[in-house]
Parts: C-alpha cells; sequence; structure tokens
C-alpha cells in the first residue's frame, strides 16, 4: 500500500475499509455518464441511496451533484466515493470525438463533501490514444492536489474493446489490464478499482502488479446473481481487498438484499452458495 505521511488520509482511508481491511462500495454515480441504459433504479436518487445505505455497505460512489443527499442524512452513514470525471465512451455508437473531463477544484470539492476517496477512470479504447493521454492528465492533476488534501485517490483502470460502431464493452484479456493497473500504480493510485479477468485465476496477476495497493474489483454490467456471487467469492480468494459494484445492486429487485448477501462474502468469507441462501432468506 502507498505510505503516506499525513495522518489525514490514514483517516480517511480508515473510513473506506473496514477494521479487517476490506470494502463493499456501492457505485451509484452512473447517470453522470449521459447514457440512458445505466438509470434505471437510479431514477429516483433519494429513494436509491435510502436503499442502500439502510443494508450499511462500506461506502457509496457518488457525482459531486447527488453526493449532498448521502451527506445530508443524519446519523451514521457508509464513507463517500465522489467520482471526479465524466466521460462520453458509452455510447452505441460511440460519439465522433471522445471526452474524459475532470471535475474542476474536484478534490476541494471532496473536502466540502467529507468525502473519504476520490475516483478517476484511467480508459484504454482502440484506436483512441488521445482518450488515454486525456485520462493520464486527470489522474497527474488530482494526484498532486490529492497529495495537497491528503486524499486518498482511487484509480480505475478500464481496458474496452469494440468498434465506433459496437460501442463500450470491457476487455478481459489480462495482458491489456495487467500494464494499466501498474500504470495507474505509478501514477499514485491510493486504491485501485479493476475489472475482474476473462478467467479468474489470472486476477492473481492483477493482485501481483498492483504491489501492495488495494484492489477493488469492477462489477461491471448485470449479472445473474449467481455469477455475482461466484465471481466475487473467486476474486476474494485470489487477493481483491473488496468490490466496487452498481448495475448489479442498484438494478436488483432487491438491493438491500444484494448488499447484505456481497457483504456477507466480501467481510464473513461467504460462499456463493451462503450467498444466495442469505438472498432467499432475506426474502421471507
Amino acid at each position: 500500500m502507498r505510505e503516506s505521511a499525513n495522518v489525514n488520509q490514514t483517516f480517511r482511508m480508515n473510513r473506506l475499509f473496514a477494521a479487517d481491511g476490506k470494502c463493499f462500495d456501492v457505485a451509484i454515480d452512473h447517470g453522470f455518464f449521459n447514457e440512458r441504459s445505466f438509470l434505471p433504479g437510479i431514477e429516483d436518487m433519494s429513494a436509491a441511496i435510502e436503499r442502500v445505505v439502510d443494508a450499511a455497505p462500506d461506502a457509496v460512489q457518488l457525482s459531486p451533484g447527488l453526493a449532498p443527499l448521502l451527506q445530508a442524512r443524519p446519523g451514521a452513514k457508509p464513507a463517500l466515493v465522489l467520482r471526479t470525471d465524466a466521460a462520453n465512451v458509452y455510447g452505441r455508437p460511440l460519439p465522433a470525438a471522445l471526452f474524459s473531463r475532470l471535475v474542476e477544484d474536484a478534490v476541494d470539492t471532496a473536502v466540502r463533501l467529507d468525502a473519504a476517496c476520490v475516483v478517476v477512470n484511467i480508459l484504454m479504447l482502440p484506436d483512441h490514444p488521445e482518450l488515454h493521454d486525456a485520462c493520464v492528465a486527470n489522474v497527474t492533476r488530482l494526484r498532486s492536489a490529492c497529495d495537497r488534501a491528503a486524499m486518498p485517490l482511487m484509480v480505475e483502470p478500464l481496458v474496452m474493446r469494440g468498434s465506433d460502431s459496437d460501442g463500450y464493452g470491457v476487455d478481459g484479456d489480462p495482458q491489456k489490464i495487467v500494464p494499466l493497473v501498474r500504470q495507474a500504480v505509478e501514477l499514485g493510485a491510493d486504491i485501485i478499482k479493476a475489472d475482474p479477468t476473462e478467467s479468474i485465476d489470472d486476477y492473481e496477476q492483477v493482485i501481483r502488479v498492483a504491489c501492495g495497493v488495494p484492489v477493488l474489483v469492477r462489477g461491471g454490467g448485470r449479472a445473474p446473481d449467481e455469477d455475482i456471487f461466484r465471481r466475487t467469492h473467486a476474486v476474494m480468494q485470489r487477493g481483491a481487498r473488496g468490490i466496487v459494484y452498481g448495475r448489479n445492486v442498484i438494478q436488483h429487485a432487491s438491493p438491500a438484499r444484494m448488499t447484505r448477501a456481497l457483504m456477507a462474502i466480501v467481510h464473513e468469507g461467504a460462499t456463493a452458495s451462503d450467498a444466495i441462501t442469505i438472498l432467499r432468506e432475506s426474502r421471507q
């Protein structure tokens, strides 16, 4: 893990990671990316946040515009992870010109909102090196600002496949994921949020190349509950320190039950079968 002499950063990391050193961050920042298919389940953000918070995950990931809905709630609540970049890479077809734009004064905004962490992408798409360049610039700007404010920096290296006509798709090739994760670490990430590899057995390469920086596994698109539970258990067994899931929670028939089942895998070592039992028992 990247060491920091600043005790305030340690305090923030301790808010994000539980006493066992693990974290389940529920991402509800999808509206930031201007994609209609991301909105089911979060049209009413006050209700969506309430459902998730009541299930008590470790963190909730939100955009600057809607983070106050979480932070205005009285009493104990999950830590805030603040999304700091907007991009237009999820459309079908892809727009003619791609961008990744960093929020102005992102870290100052995070401090004002009492965030425990900020998160930013490093996007890699075929034939779009200019997008990768913009993302690296975003990370370097944030790293400097995070150092001044003692704010932990989560970097999300995201390798995408497909053509301009096909649009967005995750590329699970470890030959592409591993070097991008290492670049994020070398740029100063305090936390890595990375996609699973096509073969979960290869995820140990991702953990190893992160050089001790905690790795949280990205959830991606909607999948059957059993598949999500099996994958989550497998990556935790291979050294992941937690998960960042969005659509597989907020688009679930019961986000709260799904959260409780996933928390059991992350923090209690529950198996996929255990999680299914928890999910079913919670319905009674």
